[in-house]
């Protein structure tokens, strides 16, 4: 096979057409069934997480044992425990609503990770909202006062735009004309 390599390239044939092999030309086809057994691959371990709520909800939940993480995300040995008792009710059947409500009770809201919409927690959602709102206003207000066209051009009086100059400042403008 080495020896293969080393040969000197065939000469062409004389009133025939070269076969001239260029790289990378049929690569493209070799390339599809591979594509398509990747893709496979990729939606089988896709397909291969474990479907149910509760590595939904320790996602969701923050830790109340490292501040700052989720509760899939925190390293200590009882996040791993709450892990483990989230997954168990799960398995014997209970709802999320009810093992949320139990959480919530033994951990209180240092484990929710958004604000509660109700009460003083509503104003998470409505105050940006709120701004949102508010900016556009004021970005609409600002750019039809740019974009405007001042009253007395609009109105057709060319002059009335220029202030009247003071009696005295004229006689002076009058005298620097003819002196």
């Amino acid at each position: 096979m080495a020896a293969a390599c080393l040969r000197a390239p065939r000469q062409a044939v004389p009133g025939r057409a070269s076969r001239r092999r260029i790289p990378g030309r049929h690569a493209g086809r070799r390339g599809i069934p591979l594509l398509v057994l990747c893709l496979a691959l990729g939606a089988g371990a896709a397909g291969a997480e474990p479907e149910g709520w509760a590595y939904t909800l320790a996602n969701e939940l923050m830790s109340p044992f490292c501040p700052g993480r989720t509760l899939a995300e925190c390293p200590s040995p009882q996040a791993e425990d709450l892990r483990l008792w989230i997954i168990v009710q799960e398995a014997a059947g209970r709802s999320q609503g009810e093992v949320e409500e139990e959480l919530y009770a033994r951990f209180g809201d240092i484990i929710r990770s958004t604000p509660e919409p109700k009460g003083i927690g509503i104003s998470a959602y409505a105050l940006p909202l709120a701004v949102f709102v508010g900016g556009g206003f004021v970005v609409a207000f600002v750019l039809r006062r740019i974009t405007a066209k001042p009253a007395a051009v609009a109105d057709g009086a060319v002059g009335a735009a220029v202030p009247p100059l003071d009696a005295e400042f004229e006689r002076l403008i009058d005298e620097e004309r003819l002196g």
